[in-house]
Formats: structure tokens, C-alpha cells, sequence
């Protein structure tokens, strides 16, 4: 059975079908207009609003433009109307509250934007005037064309084009004197500051490391800079796998690391084991979103439930890890700390630094509070002595 995802409309009077891509996997939009050139912003936010998709024919640089007018009237909505005044007894929102309602109108914002469809060929080219071209990007992402003509948000297609520029380029990662490249749904490491707890933190020995949930294979990388004989590095995605295995070749450490497909730990035990699992216990709109977002801390709870079994004698097991869902109301360090003595664990200490990244100086930004009172941290974690 077929299960690949396709769009239909009408166009010239006569129906069409395409495969439908959407790495969300948002389902196909049920109405779809045929637009050009022509349409204005105002035209269409107002079919996005109301849940039909256009299908873009016009100059590819101008669908670019629509957009981004089309970003601003979501931003900054056209005749809002008047809010009440609130009472004066009424109670201020909660920090949860806010960020709850922040990841709302970022998913509406993400649905309304997402209406504005690019056709592909079935090589991936795309059909539009002054278009770039996006074969090599979407091979990345996507794997080898499969013959049949496609559609996709343009707003999936700017992050295929940013996701290959950065491939290429790669981030520069100062602890490890180098750079890493992240693929398409990979999430990049641009948080240097939990980097540089695990390249100054005292290592307990040198023989041997796991890094749960290796991602881009950054921490495998600096562990094995760093002087760890072996390190090895887990994670279930196919995409980081390959990613991880990419960056560790290309840095040389190919000899020293080894990335496995596993659920969380590997086999056997380590005197050093390694996770920085998502920081925030809320629902992932989009894949890439689970190197953030972890629905009821269930990585963070597997990762100190199966510790104490992966650690040798003396072992330690650094937990990399930001406060801002404390400051968020998400997760209190009165339920953090119960998790860690219930998994068997007792914390030897604790290594902290403060938020450096852009967000935590915009004070625009929704989260501007929590982000600003953010902390990252490097729990060293042992087993609790019967």
C-alpha cells in the first residue's frame, strides 16, 4: 500500500496530482489556489487564514517577497481588534502561561506562512523564474530524486537551502579549534556555552566515554580532543548517525570514536557518560525541534534511570543541562532533584555558566524574562553509596 502523501487541485481546468513533502509532516492542504505575480499580501494572508494553500507560478524571487509580507501581517495583524481592559484583581499570566502562548502563535505563524506552496520537478528543479537551485539541497535532505514532480512549502524550502549553506560552511566551534556541519534536520550546536563546560570540567578518567544522544557528534569530537582514548557516541536518528560519522571523519577522530545506533546508552560500561538531552519538557512542532523540546523529560528521566548501570567504579555521568525550564514554570529543581536521588544518583558538583546567546539580551524577544535568568549547567553525577 502507498502511503506517500500527494496534493490535488485543479489548474487550466483539469485536475493535477503531486507528492506531497513536508518534513512535519503537515498534512496536504485540502484547498489550493493557483497564484501569480499578481496576488496581493492582502489576498493572500487572507485565503492563508482561512486554510487554502497557494500554489505559486510566478517569479520565484517575488514568492520570496509575498511572504515576507505575509510574515509581517502575521506579526503585526491588520485591524486588531481592541482588547478589554483587564481587572485590575485579575492575576498575571504565568511564566508557563506565556510560554505556552508563545509556542501557539509560533505554530500558527508557522501554518499561515507555510501556505505558500513551490513546485518541483521531478529532479528537484524548481519551475519558477529566477529560481535557485536547490537540487543539491534537496538530494541532501530528501535523498535521490524519485521521478515524480513534487510540492513543498516554500518556507521548508528556504530551510533546505539555510540547512546546505551551513553543510557547507559548517559552525565554527571554538572549544574543539574547529568546525562542525550539520545536516538538514540535525540540530546545529550554536549554544557554545554548554561546550565549554564539558572542554574545562575535570575528566574522572580518560580510557573510556559514552555521549548519549550524539547528535552532530560535537561532544564525541571535543571528549576525543580533549584526550579520551575511545568514545561512543549513541543516537536512533538516521540522519545524526550519519551526520556524527561525517564530522568525526572529518576531524580525524575516526580512529578514537565510534557512533552507534542505539536507545540512549551502549553496551557495557564507561567511567565517563556524557547526555545533554532536550532542555525543555513540551510537545516538538517539527522534527528538528526534539534536540529542544522533550515531552515529559522523557529523555532526561532514561538517561539518570539507566546511569548508574552504564557507570563503572567511580564513574562520573555529566548531565549538560539549562535552567530555562525552570524559569519557564516547566520543571521545578524541586522535581530535578528527587529524579536524580530516586535513579540512585547523588550530584558531586555542579559547574555553571550564564546564557550568552543574542535571545538572552533581546528584550523584544517573549521569553526575554526567563532567558535573560537563564543558566546552563554540568552536573557531575555518581552512584549513591548503598
Amino acid at each position: 500500500m502507498n502511503h506517500t502523501p500527494t496534493l490535488d487541485w485543479t489548474e487550466d481546468g483539469r485536475p493535477v496530482t503531486a507528492r506531497w513533502r513536508s518534513e512535519a509532516g503537515v498534512t496536504p492542504p485540502r484547498r489550493v489556489e493557483v497564484v501569480d505575480d499578481t496576488v496581493t499580501a492582502d489576498e493572500a494572508y487572507q485565503l492563508a487564514c482561512g486554510g487554502t494553500a497557494l500554489l505559486y507560478r510566478g517569479d520565484y524571487q517575488n514568492a520570496r517577497q509575498l511572504m515576507q509580507a505575509m510574515a509581517r501581517r502575521v506579526d503585526r495583524p491588520p485591524h486588531r481588534p481592541r482588547r478589554k481592559p483587564a481587572a485590575k484583581d485579575a492575576p498575571a499570566p504565568t511564566p508557563a502561561e506565556g510560554f505556552h502562548k508563545h509556542r501557539m502563535a509560533q505554530a500558527q505563524r508557522a501554518r499561515i506562512l507555510g501556505m505558500v506552496l513551490i513546485p518541483l520537478d521531478a529532479d528537484y528543479g524548481i519551475p519558477l523564474r529566477r529560481a535557485p537551485d536547490v537540487r543539491e539541497a534537496c538530494t541532501e535532505a530528501w535523498g535521490a530524486p524519485d521521478a515524480n514532480p513534487s510540492v513543498a512549502s516554500l518556507r521548508e524550502i528556504l530551510g533546505l537551502i539555510g540547512a546546505h549553506e551551513w553543510r557547507k560552511k559548517g559552525v565554527a566551534i571554538p572549544a574543539l579549534g574547529a568546525s562542525i556541519h550539520p545536516w538538514y534536520g540535525v540540530f546545529s550546536p550554536v549554544r557554545g556555552e554548554y561546550l565549554q563546560l564539558i572542554d574545562q570540567a575535570p575528566l574522572p578518567a580518560t580510557s573510556l566515554a559514552f555521549d548519549v544522544g550524539t547528535g552532530t557528534g560535537v561532544i564525541a569530537a571535543l571528549l576525543a580532543r580533549r584526550g579520551v582514548a575511545q568514545v561512543i557516541g549513541t543516537d536512533r536518528d538516521a540522519r545524526a548517525l550519519a551526520c556524527a560519522r561525517e564530522n568525526i571523519a572529518r576531524l580525524g577522530y575516526d580512529r578514537s570514536v565510534k557512533i552507534v545506533d542505539a536507545d540512549l546508552f551502549p553496551e557495557g560500561k564507561a567511567p565517563l557518560i556524557v547526555c545533554n538531552p532536550p532542555w525543555l519538557p513540551a510537545k516538538a512542532n517539527a522534527p528538528i525541534e526534539h534536540a529542544i523540546y522533550d515531552p515529559d523529560s522523557q529523555m532526561l528521566k532514561g538517561f539518570l534511570n539507566g546511569l548508574a548501570a552504564h557507570l563503572s567504579p567511580g564513574g562520573e555521568g555529566w548531565l549538560v543541562m539549562s535552567d530555562l525550564a525552570e524559569h519557564l514554570g516547566l520543571r521545578t529543581r524541586e522535581t530535578l532533584l528527587p529524579w536524580i536521588h530516586g535513579a540512585g544518583l547523588v550530584v558531586l558538583a555542579r559547574h555553571d555558566v550564564r546564557a550568552h546567546h543574542p535571545k538572552a539580551a533581546d528584550a523584544n524577544d517573549p521569553l526575554h524574562a526567563a532567558r535573560r535568568a537563564e543558566v546552563t549547567s554540568l552536573w557531575r553525577l555518581g552512584v549513591r553509596p548503598a
